[in-house]
């Protein structure tokens, strides 16, 4: 007997979220590897300044992408509640926080950039470069920052397909732009800079209006309200202490990791880029949790609500269970392309087998963050993650400091416990029912 596999309508709409938000995710990153082998065949200097960049400004923009997450759980949750008019309200007001945050980055940092690139004492060429790229870049941040937040109104408005469109477009007229910039016009690392800021804030245009259009259809005004921002910035300045934890604790992660040795750290960035990669399918898993989420509590359908967080971490635990299996398969060909060098070589099986020991816990995590982001509950999440964050350094100073663990204990630090205390926090509220809020607001 045969049995064919089927769908639920719950997968379905999951799926209908998460895949084309996955694609979303994937082109940036591959966008960025592109650009990078543009500006890698004008030498050693451009791209390490490109480095310096890029750093910088993923470090901005990854602290800013509350203004998506914000902005999704605050549209769906009003959708849901068959208020229309409110979700795109709520969605303008998102945009106009997203402009005036651009803009105020863009006079501060703008005049800043040689203080930033100083403060990595690189080589006179390398800090050229990545002056030259950095004093460009800025004025595509305000666009950037568009795109994020359009990009959370549209899937608040359980629209994920047209993010994914615009993403594959304005990621592929960037690098066109780029090769005619750049070698065409010989402009340099210059050029590759021109053509990332024309590429942004061509997608935040399209985004922008598609929002604009959607409000002037339902009535929504265009204008911004003090209310509105109030509530959105309130909303985004709680996951921005999140996300901010995160970052500090992968920072920590890669500082220890510098005491330990050139080819511990060298590994470590080697693990930290095959982290990255794999978190972009269990983010999409997270960001579908947030549409969906937002939009069950606005409906006030708390089973359904509860019926999408089960599923969600079954797919986020079997979704980090199968990404073992690739992972630990490819490791002889990760270990032969990632490095030439032979001492950074032999420890790429390691770092390869800690951190596929976790994924299914790191889908765990992802899913329910997703879906207490998807609850509008970023109180919880900034206080529990500065105390994660507190927890996981206890236990990096337990494990390199005192024990003496060296490369293993430093990744299954992060890998186990910083997010096992992760696990233990959001799993523990997603229990509860105090995050279960229902209504428009």
């Amino acid at each position: 007997m045969r049995t064919r596999f089927r769908l639920s309508p719950l997968d379905r709409d999951i799926l209908r979220l998460a895949v084309p938000s996955l694609g979303a995710l994937i082109a940036e990153p591959v966008f960025v590897l592109t650009d990078t082998a543009m500006v890698g065949h004008l030498g050693a200097a451009p791209l390490a300044g490109l480095a310096v960049a890029s750093t910088v400004l993923q470090t901005v923009v990854g602290l800013l992408i509350f203004l998506a997450y914000a902005t999704t759980p605050i549209v769906a949750r009003r959708l849901g509640a068959g208020n229309r008019l409110g979700a795109l309200t709520a969605g303008v007001d998102g945009l106009w926080l997203a402009l005036g945050i651009g803009v105020v980055l863009l006079v501060v940092m703008l005049p800043s950039s040689r203080f930033i690139v100083d403060l990595f004492g690189v080589e006179p060429a390398v800090a050229a470069a990545a002056l030259d790229y950095l004093t460009i870049a800025w004025w595509g941040i305000p666009g950037m920052l568009l795109v994020l937040a359009a990009t959370g109104v549209l899937r608040g408005l359980q629209d994920a397909r047209t993010p994914l469109i615009v993403a594959a477009a304005g990621f592929t007229a960037n690098i066109a732009l780029n090769a005619v910039l750049i070698y065409g016009l010989g402009l340099g690392v210059a050029g590759s800079a021109i053509g990332t800021v024309i590429a942004q804030w061509g997608m935040a245009a399209v985004l922008v209006a598609l929002v604009v259009r959607g409000a002037r259809a339902s009535g929504a005004r265009l204008r911004p309200g003090v209310t509105g921002l109030r509530a959105a910035a309130q909303a985004g300045s709680w996951l921005f202490v999140r996300t901010l934890s995160l970052r500090v604790a992968l920072v920590a992660t890669v500082a220890v990791a510098a005491t330990l040795g050139t080819e511990e750290l060298a590994a470590t960035q080697i693990w930290f880029a095959l982290y990255s990669l794999l978190a972009l399918a269990l983010d999409a898993l997270a960001i579908a949790g947030q549409a969906l989420i937002g939009h069950g509590l606005g409906a006030r359908n708390v089973p359904r609500v509860h019926a999408i967080t089960r599923r969600l971490v079954g797919w986020g635990v079997a979704v980090g269970a199968a990404l073992m299996v690739p992972l630990l398969a490819a490791t002889p060909l990760l270990a032969i392309a990632m490095t030439g060098d032979a001492a950074v070589r032999a420890l790429i099986p390691l770092a390869v087998v800690t951190l596929a020991v976790g994924l299914p816990l790191a889908g765990l995590v992802f899913v329910l963050d997703g879906v207490l982001i998807g609850a509008g509950d970023g109180r919880y999440l900034a206080v529990t993650g500065i105390l994660n964050l507190l927890a996981y350094l206890v236990v990096l100073a337990i494990a390199i400091g005192m024990l003496g663990a060296g490369l293993a204990g430093l990744f299954l630090s992060f890998m186990i416990g910083y997010l096992a205390a992760r696990a233990a926090t959001l799993g523990w509220r997603a229990r509860g029912t105090r995050w279960i809020v229902t209504g428009a607001s």
